[in-house]
């Protein structure tokens, strides 16, 4: 099967070599006109390479189980959308990005999806390697697209659409790209959009979801543009370089909040509350 991201892999690598060519030769002008840029950081930039090498591994496993489900739905349904029809594509571009807003937007507000995604918060940079900082635990995305084979779709177009959302969404991971054309910003998902989505600013939490398209943020009332210096990180970063701690820090916090409740409410809370959700405190009424 054609893998767009694998094919696209020369494309990343020399787009961080030409962004870090540009921060490095171009410093001295983004100092004088008062931009004060992250950069690349040498340990940073190795441990969101390991994260992408380490999604990749992963990936190769879970991809097969990923389209043998696929496969299975797609056989059960009655549904067919033709693969040589132009509006199928159409449709199957709305849906796939739609069903992404949804997976991101979850992946924000429940906890057990935030372990996961987590890790692509959890620098402090903003470049085109930290697009690469990706999950090892990828299962979490699977519910959200399950419908799109029970309505016809063949496993290899909704993994094609997965992979021209994917590939879109490494680009706007730029610090050097200001805002674009107001017709553009009101669509798509930009440079602009997704650093404000990437802020630990109070302002910019759980904003903007989009995958390509804006419009759904706005739509759903997430939208947030990008108007203070954006903050980038989480709200209590972790400071730490070791893959294997990034991947499963927030795991690992689940789980021991998750052994230490007293109750199966507050452990349903732990795991599908948002993420710093605390049981309620005592009101000094309950009865021994």
């Amino acid at each position: 099967m054609f893998d767009l991201i694998q094919k696209a892999v020369p494309f990343f690598i020399l787009s961080l070599v030409l962004e870090w060519a540009a921060y490095f030769f171009l410093r001295e002008k983004d100092e004088a006109a008062g931009h004060n840029y992250p950069g690349y950081g040498t340990a940073d930039t190795l441990t969101s390479l390991s994260m992408g090498i380490g999604n990749v591994l992963v990936n190769v496993v879970w991809k097969g189980v990923v389209v043998t489900l696929y496969a299975a739905l797609y056989t059960l349904t009655p549904l067919r959308m033709p693969a040589h029809a132009w509006w199928a594509w159409v449709l199957l571009f709305f849906l796939d990005d739609f069903a992404y807003y949804w997976f991101h937007r979850v992946s924000h507000e429940v906890r057990l999806f935030w372990a996961s995604h987590v890790v692509h918060h959890s620098s402090q940079h903003y470049n085109f390697s930290t697009a690469l900082r990706q999950t090892w635990v990828p299962m979490t995305a699977l519910p959200f697209w399950l419908l799109l084979p029970l309505l016809g779709f063949e496993p290899w177009m909704v993994l094609l659409a997965q992979s021209w959302n994917l590939l879109y969404q490494f680009f706007v991971h730029t610090e050097r790209v200001g805002r674009l054309h107001a017709w553009i910003e009101a669509a798509l998902n930009t440079p602009s959009h997704h650093r404000a989505h990437h802020g630990s600013n109070p302002l910019y939490l759980d904003r903007n979801y989009a995958g390509i398209l804006i419009i759904w943020d706005r739509l759903l009332g997430t939208f947030q543009p990008e108007t203070e210096r954006v903050r980038y990180g989480l709200v209590h970063n972790i400071h730490t370089h070791n893959p294997v701690t990034v991947a499963f820090h927030e795991f690992a916090a689940l789980w021991r909040d998750v052994r230490a409740a007293r109750t199966w409410r507050d452990r349903l809370g732990y795991l599908f509350g948002p993420p710093g959700w605390q049981p309620a405190p005592p009101t000094g009424r309950e009865r021994g």
